[in-house]
């Protein structure tokens, strides 16, 4: 709220706000004017200029160049928001109309506020206007919005509100990051559904939550199973996530200690960084979304950098979470160097770590990489990640551990096979390696109709196999080599 005062006083011409929360905005405005001493008018193709004080509106001026001759007209001191506008801003006459009413001089106390979705400010205007980030509702405003909305629909017909403290909260942290019209939607639909508001309608907010993320078409909520010692070996991998979750803690907010910011994890195709992302979220109690750098990218100009931006905003609106961004090398090989793309990696690894290391939002960023070598040496230097891990082929005893899971998860009875056997046997094997062996001796077992998986069978498989430490031995070593010393050992 300050920083908008701030604009307002500063007769800062032209504001833009990109947005779909039309009706905070308009509450925002109302409040700063209300502050400032300004006349607040709303204008929109439907209903022109009206003004919501006591001076006069002008409903005929539906028109943009209307609207525009109405605001110059205007001698007294007074906030336009201008909704919608958008479309009318690649005509050269409503551009210049609004470029000359911008230029008149600071002599009175007035702002246009253009209010858009999305919203590409021609060049003409870009020195006259600053932008203005409205920020997703606060977790008390979510909470009004919640309560004040099942009042509303309780003053005409009988209605249970059956929301203890925590399932209230639960339900506040899902609707986080949707705009107020839409959590009142959805809070309405849910009590009318059953004539109550109560547990059984948080599956359907989460669901809305998830709508939300991946609305962006670039990011997507994964589900987070199982416990993390799921996750074969990487002791001083569960160690740090152990350490780590007291960052998020009440005690560590006090010693004005930071939460944890996220890690970096380098290492050999299939074993497990994807694994270890989800186990992540899984130790910290946190949704995972994931962004996967291949729909980044898009043929138009700017979209790409747009499609990056929308996304970091989407993560920390939705905030608390862990955001897991796979094979990054994807989305930033050609960020430190050329101009081979159109210098679009570039821009986006500009964006990136300025976003890394300045955003305040609780969000956790898990970034996974398979080539070292595309990545660009700033994003590897300490105090981007809080730490970066290699995670290298497991050792015997990970293997075991690996074996272990895998055959519970296929209800099959570790203790029935010989371990020391297939421990020995799986060496030089990565743990997704390890799986698909067992995968696809259980086939096979299916195919002759057979009761029980034996040592010999699956033994058979995994020599059947070729793993990537043979096939592309020099390759690994040479990751091995580039990442001794430089990165710890999970």
């Amino acid at each position: 709220m300050a920083d908008l005062q701030l604009l307002l006083k500063s007769r800062t011409p032209i504001l833009y706000v990109e947005t779909y929360d039309e009706e905070r905005l308009r509450l925002r405005l109302r409040a700063a004017a209300r502050e400032l001493g300004l006349t607040l008018y709303v204008w929109s193709v439907t209903r022109g200029l009206v003004c919501e004080g006591a001076r006069p509106s002008a409903p005929e001026a539906r028109k943009p160049l209307e609207a525009l001759d109405a605001i110059r007209g205007t001698t007294w001191p007074a906030i336009f928001l201008l909704q919608d506008f958008h479309p009318y801003l690649s005509d050269p006459g409503v551009v210049r109309a609004l470029r000359e009413a911008a230029e008149e001089g600071p002599e009175r106390l007035s702002t246009i506020v253009l209010s858009a979705p999305a919203l590409d400010l021609p060049v003409e205007l870009r020195r006259a206007a600053a932008r203005y980030r409205l920020e997703s509702p606060s977790e008390d405003e979510v909470r009004t919005a919640i309560v004040e909305t099942f009042r509303s629909l309780r003053r005409t017909r009988p209605l249970r509100f059956d929301l203890h403290d925590s399932d209230l909260e639960r339900m506040v942290e899902s609707l986080r990051g949707l705009t107020l019209a839409e959590v009142r939607r959805l809070v309405t639909r849910a009590t009318l559904d059953d004539g109550a508001l109560d547990s059984t309608d948080l599956p359907q907010i989460l669901a809305a939550r998830r709508e939300e993320i991946e609305r962006t078409g670039v990011l997507e909520l994964c589900e987070v199973t199982g416990e993390v010692a799921e996750l074969g070996g990487c002791a001083r991998l569960k160690s740090w996530l152990h350490r780590g979750q007291s960052g998020f803690s009440e005690r560590a907010r006090e010693l004005g200690l930071p939460a944890p910011r996220g890690l970096l994890l380098l290492g050999v195709q299939g074993c497990g960084k994807s694994l270890a992302a989800k186990a992540i979220a899984r130790s910290f109690g946190l949704p995972l979304a994931r962004l996967d750098p291949a729909r980044l990218f898009d043929k138009f100009v700017g979209e790409t950098e747009k499609n990056l931006r929308l996304a970091l905003e989407t993560v920390e609106a939705q905030a608390p979470l862990v955001l897991w961004i796979d094979e990054i090398e994807k989305a930033f090989a050609e960020g430190g160097a050329g101009e081979a793309d159109g210098g679009v990696g570039k821009r986006l690894f500009g964006t990136f770590l300025t976003w890394l290391q300045e955003h305040r939002a609780p969000v956790f960023t898990v970034a996974t990489a398979n080539d070292l070598g595309a990545l660009p040496p700033e994003l590897l230097r300490k105090g981007r990640f809080d730490e970066i891990f290699f995670i290298d082929l497991p050792g015997a005893e990970e293997r075991r551990e690996i074996l272990r899971i895998h055959l519970r998860l296929r209800h099959q009875a570790p203790e029935a096979f010989d371990l020391d056997a297939l421990v020995a046997a799986t060496e030089g094997m990565s743990g997704a390696e390890i799986e698909q062996a067992l995968v696809a001796a259980l086939y096979g077992l299916l195919e002759e109709r057979g009761t029980e998986l034996s040592t010999a069978r699956l033994i058979g498989e995994i020599e059947a196999t070729v793993p990537l430490s043979r096939s592309r031995a020099e390759e690994l070593e040479a990751l091995r080599a580039f990442a001794r010393g430089r990165f710890v050992p999970v």
